[in-house]
């Protein structure tokens, strides 16, 4: 199985990713224990098939230390030249406060440790308190230890477009946001997407699939109780369906997937990220990698074989456009998280 080259972005002049990344948040914890010999295994398969890019952090668990033992095994069994063609994506999410050139480059020589590289392919930074300006500090020194060759690519992690702006107007140069970008949160439409369009910064989609939701396994089924939701990731999800419109508008959500699915015989996870991928300024959705338990790499490859038409569009929009609007009820991009 080889990806098509239209299932690849040349991201930044030296890195070019697959744009379905995979996404590593599934090995911290909450979503069943995961043993590292099979996940290491699992990530062979992965980029045999053509997934190159990973989107980890540094408190997803062992996900960092996983990227430093598959890059060393790589190199073990196919040579150094193996590596060059994996892209690793880490975040950094201090907690709020003082920021010293010290405490950034501490913290980024965690990350290269972990990982076994001389420099992050990319690092995207999350802030927790905008009250608390010092993110701009800890941005500063990044950017210093870009100069200095240890971080490649500065990005952000759920920033929202007014303080996206912020950053940019102090003139620390940022090539993607990564955000939460479903059929059901459609918030970065409002404007993160025109904002990203206009300075050349790319998004990363999460929950592109509301967290397995949006998938032929809960099409005509009863609304899930919190016990049925058994995963970080369903309960968060179910949530923000909730907010959206509720389990009944969700369901005739499925029901026009079901049938654009079957029109171009695809799957409905494959429907619902092939109409994020094609939104202005994503560059990549990111899909959960459950390293060692479930593949979906046949599944996953569908995505680039199929272009949805205008006819499915307006079908899939006419249900969404039902819901409430998610930007007046949360508010921008990452606003979730700092209520």
């Amino acid at each position: 199985m080889m990806l098509p080259e239209s299932s690849y972005l040349q991201f930044t002049p030296d890195l070019k990713i697959c744009r379905i990344l995979n996404g590593m948040w599934q090995v911290s914890g909450g979503h069943g224990r995961i043993n590292q010999k099979p996940a290491i295994e699992s990530m062979f398969n992965y980029v045999d098939a053509g997934f190159t890019t990973w989107d980890l952090a540094d408190h997803y668990g062992p996900a960092e230390d996983f990227i430093g033992e598959f890059r060393r095994q790589l190199i073990a069994t196919r040579g150094e030249e193996a590596v060059n063609n994996i892209q690793a994506l880490t975040k950094w999410v201090p907690r709020p406060g003082k920021m010293t050139k010290q405490i950034v480059e501490e913290n980024i020589n965690i990350s290269l440790r972990r990982m076994d590289v001389k420099s992050l392919d990319l690092m995207q930074f999350h802030w927790w308190e905008y009250k608390d300006s010092n993110y701009l500090d800890a941005l500063k020194y990044m950017a210093e230890l870009q100069t200095e060759g240890k971080i490649k690519h500065l990005a952000l992690t759920n920033f929202d477009t007014e303080h996206l702006q912020i950053i940019t107007e102090a003139g620390i140069k940022i090539v993607s946001n990564q955000v939460q970008f479903s059929l059901v949160d459609r918030r970065p439409q409002v404007n993160m997407v025109n904002f990203c369009q206009e300075h050349d910064i790319k998004l990363f989609s999460y929950g592109s699939l509301c967290g397995g939701l949006l998938s032929e396994k809960y099409l005509g089924q009863d609304e899930p109780r919190g016990f049925d939701l058994n995963t970080t990731s369903l309960k968060k999800y179910k949530n923000m369906i909730n907010a959206w419109g509720g389990w009944r508008l969700f369901q005739e959500l499925l029901n026009t997937l079901k049938t654009i699915a079957d029109k171009h015989q695809v799957s409905m996870a494959n429907v619902a990220v092939n109409y994020i991928l094609n939104q202005p300024a994503v560059g990549g959705v990111i899909v959960g990698a459950r390293l060692g338990i479930a593949e979906h790499l046949q599944d996953n490859a569908r995505v680039f074989g199929f272009s949805l038409d205008a006819e499915d569009v307006d079908k899939i929009d006419g249900v969404c456009q039902q819901s409430r609007n998610l930007y007046e009820v949360i508010g921008d991009c990452g606003d979730e998280y700092r209520k």
